[in-house]
């Protein structure tokens, strides 16, 4: 342990440890070779335009470098939303109602209690109240109603926290994959909030559970685009009554088991004020929609019954586990330490040639983030995230008990997993944090962020205020 900290210290630092000392020694063992006075004498020697420009030509392609950087886009703050209780929905209360459901056969029963209590999900999870009839009241009005509920409320706890005029609001960027209502979401935000007429608005369905990080990248590149200082607002959600599935087939019955109400709503800006909290470093997207397994893996569609639901392939889990690979391959690039590049660099040489009997090394993560938010998407991908990127159980802690309390959330689920952290007073200034979340098409998202200022203590927009004090908990892995 001793000798690769040292090895890190060294690898990582090896311009200070190695290049600066070794050639300090060799100038000033050539200065004591040619003596001082021969070294003012060529010194004297050199021309004036050679000295401008070795002054000039180093703070020109400074200030070039600096002039054509792409602006910071800072996270000013964000919410989640906590639903009312009456949308509470325990497993017990769950299981219940699909044994009640005419469409339920005791076989099919017997595989949703065996799936729920290996799912991770907890008691205090929340379904909008028209899951909770027998049979569930799935239509447009109850769907429009939950989008109403979750997106006003956590909207309205964002504005509370961050104190902005809905007015100053410059641009609007929406996501949900399946309910995707006329008029669109952006509508119903700018009807609500009354916001500007020249504002710039996205509205994104389709992208799955990984849309909240391709919203974020659509937000910071309008505002890089736009005038200093303008804001962007976010909404993620998900509407869990439109997407619930009613008929008896098994391999569609798992996301009405998993998915949640919920929704995130987050302010980005491209001004440091001092209210900002995170500074947004990377965004790296992979997609494997041309792999007609990938392509297929995740999809909404009919059963032979014509009910509508998510279908989930066995090749789901194999299918992130490849896309997480090409994901963390291209973000590894620009963001682990060199002493874990070089010796992903010595592995691979030796692999090619000594063959497959050397394992090629996995770069170790940790060494490039304090935090990590996994997607919630369930047990098996938090398990498998977990394996290979070789994550401890604290690491993963954010996402599990993320999938406790609140369900998939979908999209909003990375900053439930934010707040989880912040809630145990784990980020800290200087703090790096990756967010990962998979969707279906089959896609990879990852963003990567760098705390500058700790959270305040209000709870508004907090979804752990009432329960983290109750977290972690104990899992049951059987």
């Amino acid at each position: 342990m001793v000798s690769k900290r040292l090895y890190e210290v060294v690898v990582n630092n090896f311009l200070i440890v190695v290049v600066v000392p070794v050639t300090a020694v060799v100038l000033l063992r050539k200065a004591a070779q040619l003596g001082p006075d021969e070294v003012l004498s060529r010194l004297h020697g050199l021309r004036q335009v050679h000295a401008f420009l070795a002054v000039f030509v180093p703070f020109a392609m400074a200030a070039l470098y600096l002039l054509r950087r792409p602006r910071s886009v800072y996270l000013v703050d964000y919410a989640c939303c906590r639903p009312e209780s009456n949308c509470r929905v325990s497993i017990g209360s769950f299981t219940e109602s699909a044994r009640l459901s005419p469409y339920i056969d005791d076989g099919t029963f017997r595989f949703i209690t065996r799936m729920l209590r290996r799912s991770g999900l907890g008691d205090q999870t929340y379904l909008h109240p028209s899951l909770h009839h027998i049979p569930p009241r799935c239509c447009l009005g109850e769907s429009r109603d939950e989008a109403e509920q979750v997106v006003f409320a956590t909207v309205d706890d964002l504005l509370a926290k961050t104190g902005i005029s809905p007015g100053a609001i410059d641009i609007l960027v929406t996501n949900c994959s399946g309910f995707t209502p006329t008029p669109s979401f952006t509508d119903m935000m700018v009807n609500r909030y009354k916001l500007r007429s020249d504002i710039r608005h996205v509205n994104m369905s389709g992208m799955g559970c990984s849309a909240g990080v391709v919203s974020v990248e659509v937000a910071r590149n309008l505002l890089q685009a736009g005038p200093q200082g303008a804001h962007a607002l976010v909404v993620s959600t998900e509407i869990t009554s439109f997407i619930y599935y009613t008929g008896p087939d098994r391999t569609m019955l798992l996301p009405g088991a998993l998915f949640r109400m919920g929704a995130a709503a987050v302010l980005l800006s491209t001004s440091r004020s001092n209210k900002s909290r995170f500074r947004l470093t990377h965004i790296v997207r992979t997609l494997t929609a041309a792999q007609d397994r990938a392509y297929l893996c995740a999809s909404l569609k009919e059963d032979d019954h014509g009910e509508t639901g998510i279908y989930l392939s066995k090749d789901l889990v194999p299918v992130a586990g490849e896309t997480l690979k090409a994901n963390i391959a291209a973000l590894g690039s620009v963001v682990l330490p060199p002493s874990e590049k070089l010796l992903f660099v010595l592995s691979f040489i030796a692999r090619k040639a000594l063959g497959r009997r050397i394992k090629l090394y996995m770069p170790d993560f940790r060494t490039a983030f304090e935090h990590f938010c996994v997607h919630s998407g369930g047990r098996a991908v938090i398990d498998a995230v977990q394996a290979s990127l070789r994550l401890s159980d604290e690491n993963v802690e954010p996402s599990r008990m993320t999938l406790h309390r609140f369900g998939n959330t979908s999209s909003s689920s990375l900053w439930y997993e934010l707040a989880y952290i912040e809630a145990k007073g784990r980020a800290r200034k200087g703090d790096r944090l990756w967010m990962v979340g998979f969707g279906s098409g089959f896609k990879c998202n990852s963003a990567v962020w760098e705390c500058i200022r700790s959270p305040s203590d209000t709870a508004v927009g907090a979804p752990w205020a009432d329960s983290i004090h109750q977290y972690p908990v104990k899992i049951s892995k059987e």
